[in-house]
């Protein structure tokens, strides 16, 4: 949803990394993959969209790799700028209520009697290069209730 958000506010995205791990593949067969919780961050630095990604880092090059984990631009922007061959699949849309955490996330606090807005998001799966590689989870920052 990277594209999509950086053309409903016509300008590239801020990121702040809320969490992330990694794993170097120490075990025998293992891959290595990098994760991260994170929130898109609207020009005004105004939370736009929360995501989980956990990306397989064998399927991209070693300068692809070095941006994703320093975490500076979403990864999406990363794979569009590194040229890398992406399909989404395995979509499933999701109706969300945010709780607790999210709302804080969000920026919000929580007011008794008051319900989270519904909002939206996406599970998928993106493929690079005609491997799995990345699964992530997408949700929108619904807008402020009047």
């Amino acid at each position: 949803m990277t594209v999509a958000m950086e053309g409903k506010y016509g300008t590239p995205l801020g990121l702040r990394v809320v969490a992330r791990a990694r794993d170097s593949g120490s075990a025998a067969g293992e891959k290595p993959w990098y994760a991260r919780e994170i929130l898109l961050l609207s020009p005004q630095g105004q939370p736009v969209q929360y995501g989980i990604v956990r990306i397989d880092l064998t399927h991209v090059d070693a300068p692809t790799a070095a941006a994703i984990r320093a975490a500076r631009i979403p990864i999406g922007r990363v794979l569009i700028n590194a040229g890398m061959l992406r399909d989404v699949h395995d979509v499933s849309l999701l109706e969300i209520v945010p709780g607790p955490r999210l709302e804080a996330l969000f920026g919000r606090l929580p007011q008794p009697g008051r319900t989270a807005p519904h909002t939206y998001g996406r599970v998928a799966e993106i493929s690079l290069g005609g491997h799995p590689a990345v699964e992530l989870l997408e949700i929108v920052v619904p807008p402020p209730a009047a």
